[in-house]
């Protein structure tokens, strides 16, 4: 991973600012001498820049997105834990950790700290942008705020502004981190118990009752206790805490409720999407219920260049992760017409 510093104050869309900010990425490939080969990655909540790890089979060598013929850029989201600044990262002023004095950032925060990272690497132009989830908000709101560097757009699993739904669910994930008696300690593993509760309500969204059903499901009928669905979302729980931390957790989910591509511009939904000119593709999973069929449709109905592809998945929202062959025989199609 590298690191971009970026060394002047940074301001944010609720009005503070942070004194300084670092941006950490990942890039692959080399960028071509017409420039024109740039695939940036947006990652969802708890992801990194890393996308050749967590995305394999859709980024990196013999896949889709491939080094050899791409230059692909993806950045560490501002706030999060795995190198950008966030509230684990040193406060200049107090020369500790943020923590919870960490200020509450927005997609279009996040979008704004890439665009300055796009301009480090002399990047002109963007040939392909794709997100996932959380991914898709950061991709969504930079064809807005940068509608000439942005020529594809690849979206899948996501919507153009946070539900309802998804704001109760990130509410109930809070609740549990602000129940956890050591949340708001100035220490790296405040609300860690807080934490596996947030993972084990986010599982439940990310996966769904047939998935659940098949993997998870007892075939000792005279159990009391010891569950494998229960084992299930402690392990989920568990393995989140080790790699993740509930600061950042708690700020990440706030900023994806703050997501309205509307917010400030007229708040027409439908005309802020119908001025997006660019072509993109939009997969929607059928299986999920965090981010259903309904948001991407909404979006294929409005956007003027837009074709929407459905597709079945036992993995609900997860399967933008999982499904990855399919993910890339639609991308590949898309991309050859383009």
């Amino acid at each position: 991973m590298d690191i971009f510093e970026h060394k002047e104050p940074f301001a944010l869309e609720n009005g503070q600012s942070l004194p300084s900010i670092q941006v950490g990425y990942h890039t692959y490939g080399k960028l071509n001498a017409a420039k024109d080969n740039v695939v940036w990655v947006c990652h969802a909540l708890t992801a990194n820049s890393d996308p050749a790890d967590w995305w394999k089979g859709l980024v990196g060598e013999g896949s889709i997105i491939n080094p050899e013929k791409y230059f692909i850029v993806s950045a560490n989201m501002l706030g999060s834990c795995y190198g950008s600044t966030g509230p684990v990262s040193i406060d200049p002023g107090t020369k500790e950790p943020y923590y919870s004095n960490f200020p509450q950032v927005t997609i279009r925060d996040m979008v704004k700290a890439h665009i300055l990272l796009r301009k480090h690497l002399g990047i002109d132009t963007i040939y392909l942008l794709m997100g996932g989830s959380m991914g898709g908000y950061q991709a969504l709101e930079w064809c807005v705020m940068e509608k000439e560097v942005v020529k594809h757009l690849f979206l899948i699993a996501t919507s153009p502004a946070e539900s309802a739904w998804g704001i109760a669910v990130h509410t109930a994930q809070r609740l549990a981190i602000e129940a956890d008696a050591s949340w708001k300690e100035h220490r790296a593993d405040a609300g860690a118990n807080g934490l596996k509760a947030a993972r084990g309500i986010g599982v439940i969204t990310y996966r769904n009752y047939h998935i659940l059903q098949k993997t998870q499901q007892d075939e000792d009928t005279n159990k009391l206790d010891g569950y494998k669905a229960s084992s299930y979302i402690q392990y989920q729980g568990e393995k989140l805490v080790k790699r993740f931390n509930a600061y950042s957790y708690w700020l990440l989910t706030k900023s994806m409720d703050s997501h309205n591509l509307a917010r400030g511009r007229g708040g027409d939904m439908k005309m802020v999407l119908k001025n997006m000119q660019l072509p993109v593709l939009i997969i929607g999973i059928g299986s999920d219920i965090l981010c259903p069929l309904d948001e991407q449709r909404l979006m294929a109905d409005n956007l003027p260049h837009a074709k929407l592809v459905e597709i079945d998945s036992a993995y609900g929202h997860d399967g933008f992760i999982i499904e990855t062959k399919l993910i890339s025989l639609h991308l590949g199609k898309w991309l050859e017409q383009q």
